[in-house]
């Protein structure tokens, strides 16, 4: 039988687990802000011409919205998906939306010659560029550390790539959001090169190296194209 004191020390055991395990669950990172982001991709897509997508121009958006709609009724019924089921619909979903943006990009460059009108062109080549964009800040969120969920376990220590207010140590008293992974895009499809925040592995270098040569091709179209008309 266990002494009064023993069964008290228990219990203060588990009430303690249970509020940092409460607390962990309400620390990790929302995924809100990189739903919202796929879905814009979706509408990107679906505002691009005709000629630089397959099938109908809703498809995109459609198949996001299908893989999306399970994790976001577990989310509100408070059921949620085991890390590797999230992980893998979330590769998934990364996979479908680059191979659209890969498949853009080339009839681009298919029928850049025929296209003879500078204000679709550019319009065409904003779109793709800030699609590039959205793309590869998901692919940075979804990578680094192994996700949101695995970063917070491992107390938002630089994995992947280090940020400024991870450059001495952090006591997990700050963590990467969206935003952060949605300006490291934004500055390496601009600058082509890391401004404040640096990848430490391979997989977030060839990342960053696949988004500036996309970055690069769509730049380097539109000029090339624009001096073209202006010429004749």
């Amino acid at each position: 039988m266990k002494s009064i004191n023993e069964r008290q020390g228990e219990a203060s055991d588990n009430l303690q687990h249970t509020t940092i395990s409460d607390q962990n669950q309400a620390n990790v990172a929302p995924r809100w802000a990189a739903v919202l982001g796929i879905l814009a991709i979706g509408v990107l897509y679906a505002f691009l011409p005709q000629h630089l997508i397959v099938g109908p121009s809703w498809l995109l958006l459609a198949v996001e919205v299908v893989l999306l709609l399970p994790l976001a009724v577990s989310w509100l019924s408070g059921r949620r998906f085991p890390h590797i089921t999230i992980r893998i619909l979330a590769m998934i979903l990364l996979g479908i939306v680059t191979l659209a943006l890969a498949v853009s990009i080339v009839l681009l460059v298919v029928t850049l010659s025929n296209d003879k009108h500078p204000t679709a062109l550019l319009r065409s080549s904003v779109l793709l560029w800030v699609f590039n964009i959205l793309v590869f800040a998901l692919w940075y969120w979804e990578v680094d550390g192994g996700g949101p969920v695995k970063r917070h376990q491992a107390g938002h220590q630089a994995a992947d790539f280090m940020f400024p207010q991870q450059a001495g140590g952090n006591d997990g008293s700050w963590a990467p959001h969206f935003l952060d992974y949605l300006f490291l895009a934004f500055t390496g499809a601009t600058a082509l090169s890391p401004t404040d925040t640096y990848p430490l592995t391979r997989p977030a270098k060839a990342l960053m190296m696949i988004e500036a040569m996309l970055s690069i091709a769509i730049i380097v179209l539109l000029v090339a194209r624009a001096v073209n008309i202006l010429g004749t």
